[in-house]
């Protein structure tokens, strides 16, 4: 993964995202959206006590376990705060707990999915743009609107057409944050929802901008390059 310009800073928050390679498709199916959500969860730690090929063998009760010593660990390279995953990229905000946390664990996390990815569908290559996209989290209220707008992705673009099907989408965080079931609770969501009074505070700050975000989408292609 080429090197940064700007380094990243060690106990900031950041928005990280990638793409697939020429806008293509990087998850195909429900299979591919699991083994993205358990690579992301496991390489955020710089030293796992056990292999990635053990762990996928575990039981559901077992997983349960290890990402419980999982969420203990002083090895962590990032701490995911939100994440969302769509047809062909993501989503992480993300806080680094170490120098170059967030590349170490992009570069991991890409690098192990591209490998299942190219031995499941036969292909060879590249699976994302080799350098992923970053902005540094500077406010509070940038902090709420970027998780925001990170959880309303598969609505903005079109992939759930209603917006409350946003609560049961099982490729993101969302589900967690409203405390409905989800593959894995993995997230330091309080840094966000503990702003709001109520549970139900943060799901209405989240569909209260839902339709407004469809048109920006609508129309950011003629002002982004």
């Amino acid at each position: 993964m080429p090197g940064r310009k700007f380094p990243l800073v060690t106990n900031q928050i950041y928005h990280v995202f990638n793409r697939g390679v020429a806008h293509q498709p990087t998850f195909l199916d429900k299979r591919d959206y699991i083994r993205a959500v358990d690579s992301m969860a496991y390489y955020q730690n710089a030293k796992p006590f056990l292999k990635y090929a053990k762990f996928l063998k575990l039981s559901t009760q077992d997983r349960e376990k290890f990402w419980e010593q999982f969420k203990n660990s002083e090895n962590k390279l990032i701490e995911i705060i939100s994440y969302c995953f769509m047809p062909n990229h993501f989503h992480f905000l993300v806080k680094q707990l170490a120098d170059g946390g967030i590349s170490k664990f992009l570069s991991n996390f890409t690098n192990s999915y591209t490998r299942y990815f190219n031995t499941k569908n036969e292909r060879e290559g590249p699976l994302f743009t080799g350098k992923f996209k970053s902005v540094r989290i500077e406010t509070d209220e940038q902090l709420f609107h970027i998780s925001r707008y990170i959880h309303l992705n598969p609505y903005t673009s079109y992939v759930i057409k209603k917006i409350e099907d946003l609560e049961t989408y099982p490729y993101s965080s969302f589900p967690e944050y409203l405390e409905e079931n989800s593959f894995v609770r993995l997230c330091s969501k309080d840094i966000v929802v503990s702003t709001f009074s109520k549970r139900n505070a943060y799901r209405d700050f989240v569909f209260d901008n839902s339709d407004y975000q469809r048109q920006l989408d609508k129309i950011k292609h003629l002002v982004l390059e």
